[in-house]
């Protein structure tokens, strides 16, 4: 665990934080990062994009034969008399 002190600085009316390269460069952060407060603390954490990461997990997915419906697929009467596409 990596301790550090730094103070916190006047920018225009706001205050903020100054993270040493070395910090920035071991979170893997970029231009934005996420601020979450949870039990009384502050948390930063990577910009993580929706889905990222989803089309190499379902290549691999079919790739080990993981794409298959667990079940069978039933119809009801309402699937087929009533249900309009």
């Amino acid at each position: 665990m990596n301790i550090v002190h730094t103070q916190i600085v006047k920018i225009g009316n706001s205050r903020g934080v100054r993270l040493p390269k070395l910090l920035i460069e071991q979170m893997g952060f970029k231009n934005e990062v996420e601020i979450i407060v949870q039990d009384g603390q502050l948390v930063l954490r990577p910009v993580t994009h929706i889905r990222q990461g989803w089309g190499e997990q379902f290549l691999a997915m079919t790739k080990h034969g993981d794409d298959k419906m667990l079940d069978e697929l039933t119809s009801t009467k309402w699937d087929r008399s009533e249900w309009v596409w």
